[in-house]
């Protein structure tokens, strides 16, 4: 754990509070603040050294990030486009292009990649740009339990050797996020050509 900053108060919270620390510190990442890869590391070290509550606190994270994403997106919702476009930062133009045609893989993609895949940006358009709730919520849930669960499983099987690899290839992840959302890009496009190419 050494290899990733955390705050001593999160290091506390989670000792303290178990899963239910986890859903805290989720839900701050996903909405008011941000702690790169802080998250992923506290599933890691509480998976290796209780692997029989694994699922749980990879649940428990997973949860955390729906509930304080859900807030984002509300908030965003309220917003409107002009909140988006301050929020978002430089990139709000893509995120705003990609979720206006692919509103399930704008959010399952950066869920599941690590940083620094951005993240925030893409929720904010979620809400701004109206995508249905239930979609929303099923993408989110998808993409960050399917990562939560498989660095859990990582962490059980390999210990903090998980932990040194990840943050050793932040740039390989990013190229694959990369990668992924270009093969996406261009499927979702084929898909959608197919009926009026039928006519």
């Amino acid at each position: 754990m050494n290899h990733v900053q955390l705050p001593l108060w999160l290091q506390k919270l989670v000792a303290a509070l178990g899963g239910s620390g986890l859903f805290l510190v989720t839900f701050f990442d996903s909405s008011l603040l941000s702690f790169p890869l802080v998250a992923d590391a506290l599933v890691i070290e509480v998976s290796m050294h209780q692997p029989a509550r694994m699922p749980y606190y990879c649940a428990m994270a997973a949860l955390g990030s729906l509930a304080g994403c859900i807030w984002l997106y509300l908030l965003a919702k309220k917003g409107g486009e002009a909140f988006f476009h301050r929020r978002a930062g430089p990139i709000a133009l893509q995120a705003k292009s990609w979720v206006q045609r692919n509103a399930f893989l704008s959010v399952f993609l950066p869920a599941i990649l690590p940083p620094p895949v951005p993240f925030k940006p893409f929720i904010l358009a979620e809400g701004v740009f109206q995508v249905p709730l239930r979609t929303f919520v099923v993408a989110l849930l998808l993409g960050r339990g399917l990562r939560y669960f498989f660095e859990g499983i990582l962490a059980v099987l390999y210990g903090e050797a998980v932990l040194l690899y990840l943050m050793a290839h932040k740039g390989r992840f990013a190229l694959a996020a990369v990668a992924l959302a270009v093969l996406a890009y261009f499927l979702s496009r084929l898909f959608n050509r197919r009926p009026s190419e039928a006519h």
